[in-house]
């Protein structure tokens, strides 16, 4: 694995979370200064949703390097995982077949 897609999901999720603690910095500012309207608890979760929908998008735009390198990150580590699982169904395939071989065998030989 590439130093570069070493840590690529925390580098993502880092990122991500950064830039939606921005947004909410931001939006809690507004709120706060009364460029956006709000009042109350229910005003604290509104603007916990506008910063939502704000920073998806930019994260969408802005973190694509990221997230094609976290994917090649998932990517390499699940077909590592199917190829060990191919690997241990094909050795216990052969121990069978063995095993399976060994019984004939001896049956043949006790006729």
């Amino acid at each position: 694995m590439s130093s570069r897609t070493s840590h690529a999901t925390l580098r993502y999720t880092s990122l991500r979370a950064s830039i939606f603690l921005g947004c909410l910095l931001l939006a809690l500012l507004l709120g706060h200064f009364g460029v956006i309207p709000v009042g109350g608890a229910s005003g604290v979760i509104f603007l916990v949703l506008v910063a939502g929908l704000v920073s998806a998008p930019i994260s969408y735009v802005v973190l694509s390097k990221q997230r094609d390198a976290m994917s090649e990150q998932i990517a390499g580590k699940v077909g590592g995982l199917r190829d060990r699982t191919a690997q241990r169904i094909a050795a216990q395939n052969a121990e069978e077949d063995a095993a399976d071989d060994a019984a004939r065998a001896a049956v043949a030989r006790q006729d």
